[in-house]
């Protein structure tokens, strides 16, 4: 399965400055959950705002300056190389798109569902948004709503076969 997983504002926003516009305990709970032992695919700048692999699951970084070599963290130039790698290093295992914006785009004709955390806020000076996508080309599966000061609802679109 090749999955896009992101948290985004109800204005879409999934980012401000190259960071995530919002902290909210337990709202990655999911990501950590579904990535764990599997393989995620993330840009240099995404990774950048991580800081380090993410441990216990197979780290593809697409760049086209970075080169990664290392246990559980290799570079790839392209979505394609990074799918290929994907394969390669972790066969078998599920493939996570996790950002950013250019990767989703990218990811969203292949992707067979979409892991999108919907966060109840608003976000006026967001600069990097969720891309547009067809919802009829999914079925969609609303799960948990944490409350909180600010709350948020795990879906999933899944393709349509």
């Amino acid at each position: 399965m090749t999955a896009i997983i992101a948290a985004r504002s109800r204005n879409n926003v999934i980012g401000r400055n190259g960071m995530i516009p919002w902290r909210i305990k337990g709202e990655q709970k999911q990501f950590r959950e579904l990535t764990t032992g599997n393989t995620v695919i993330m840009g240099r700048r995404t990774y950048e705002e991580i800081g380090h692999p993410l441990p216990d699951r197979m780290n593809i970084i697409v760049s086209g300056t970075m080169v990664l070599d290392g246990e559980n963290i290799v570079s790839a130039r392209s979505l394609g190389e990074a799918l290929e790698k994907a394969e390669k290093y972790a066969p078998g295992r599920d493939i996570y798109i996790a950002g950013g914006y250019g990767l989703f785009r990218e990811a969203l004709p292949i992707a067979d569902k979409l892991f999108l955390t919907e966060v109840d806020i608003v976000i006026d000076d967001g600069d990097t948004f969720f891309p547009e996508f067809d919802r009829d080309d999914y079925i969609l599966t609303v799960g948990e709503t944490v409350g909180g000061d600010i709350s948020y609802t795990r879906t999933c679109y899944t393709r349509k076969k």
